[in-house]
């Protein structure tokens, strides 16, 4: 079984960012990550040298490669820019407005025609199990669609989707997705266990969906839909300023408390002027199989009454519904598992306005 020590003990042997210091002792290297034959971490190295330093990236690939029982190395360069202080300090006590940094340029990926975003202001709001839905739903519209789960902290897509394999490498270092209903999906829940937490900080987050995004052969597909991390942190930021987005889709439930966080997620594609393709109202109401009674336990229709409050479109309903939670923790998407019920019928319909918008 591999082990840290071992894979500190090859590493010893590349230089770190100063190019004298062995990596461990450098103080780059994250938390080392390893789930079977897959070892995944990354290496924090200062932006103004990213480009140098991408030859050290490399040699410590190729030294953890080289140990007995390792499959598939996962390392990535991450840039971390120290915070920015105030020009000045106004003498009321507030302090001047930060020195906005420079522009990050968004790229298309390879490959990729469109990009949507499936974003939440908070967790809990059934944002992967509509990003999963969501995308079957598209491919049923005849289009090539694939899924990135950019939840580093907390993948879903794995579980969603019924997969426990991992992918292939290429000769050329491109990570291969794995596929299930059609979908290409790529997930750092292929690369670690379930068990594993990600003590990664929000520079080495973004660094790994970097990679994901560019160096996974995504090619050919008409649509990527990501599954964002929860929130609006330096991650999702991040994430949104280097992709060429064609929109994002916000889910929220229909109670205050996650509207607000919902508002914020708007908010923050608005910042980074990423289209809003609209906001989707999950765990809409609930109809008792039993008796046919409606109880709206998260509320009703706040989602829709905020997208004409703030401007942007209403996608439509997904009710609450025992079926939706038993076919997600089976691993199979409901739109593909019950494609006749009326839940899979919401999905289509918002699929469709999702595919009209991105014309």
């Amino acid at each position: 079984m591999l082990t840290k020590k071992e894979i500190i003990t090859a590493l010893a042997s590349v230089p770190g960012p100063d190019g004298k210091t062995p990596l461990p002792d450098s103080g780059a290297l994250s938390d080392i990550m390893i789930s079977g034959g897959r070892v995944v971490f990354s290496i924090t190295a200062d932006p103004a040298q990213s480009g140098r330093l991408e030859a050290m990236r490399l040699a410590a690939e190729r030294a953890v490669k080289g140990i007995a029982g390792v499959d598939m190395a996962l390392v990535t360069l991450t840039a971390e820019r120290p915070a920015q202080p105030a020009a000045s300090t106004r003498p009321s006590g507030q302090p001047a407005r930060m020195r906005p940094g420079p522009a990050r340029a968004r790229t298309p990926i390879v490959g990729v025609s469109h990009v949507i975003a499936v974003a939440s202001g908070k967790g809990g709001v059934g944002k992967s199990t509509t990003a999963a839905n969501l995308a079957l739903a598209l491919s049923g519209e005849g289009l090539r669609v694939g899924i990135l789960d950019a939840d580093i902290y907390g993948p879903s897509m794995p579980r969603l989707f019924g997969l426990k394999g991992r992918p292939e490498v290429t000769q050329t270092r491109v990570i291969r997705p794995l596929e299930a209903h059609g979908l290409k999906i790529m997930s750092m829940g292929f690369l670690v266990s379930e068990e594993t937490a990600m003590v990664w900080r929000g520079p080495m987050v973004a660094g790994a969906v970097q990679q994901l995004l560019r160096e996974v052969a995504w090619e050919p597909l008409d649509l990527l839909v990501v599954d964002m991390p929860p929130g609006t942190g330096d991650a999702q930021l991040t994430l949104a300023q280097s992709i060429v987005l064609a929109g994002a889709v916000i889910v929220s439930t229909p109670q205050d408390l996650a509207l607000i966080d919902a508002r914020r997620g708007v908010e923050m594609f608005r910042k980074v002027n990423a289209p809003i393709l609209g906001i989707i109202e999950n765990m809409s109401s609930f109809v008792c199989p039993n008796c046919g009674a409606r109880h709206d336990i998260f509320g009703h229709g706040g989602a829709r009454r905020e997208a004409t409050r703030i401007g942007v479109p209403f996608l439509g309903e997904i009710p609450l519904e025992l079926a939706l939670r038993e076919s997600s923790d089976e691993g199979t998407p409901i739109v593909a598992a019950r494609p006749d019920s009326p839940i899979t019928a919401a999905y289509r319909d918002i699929a469709r306005r999702v595919k009209e918008a991105i014309k």
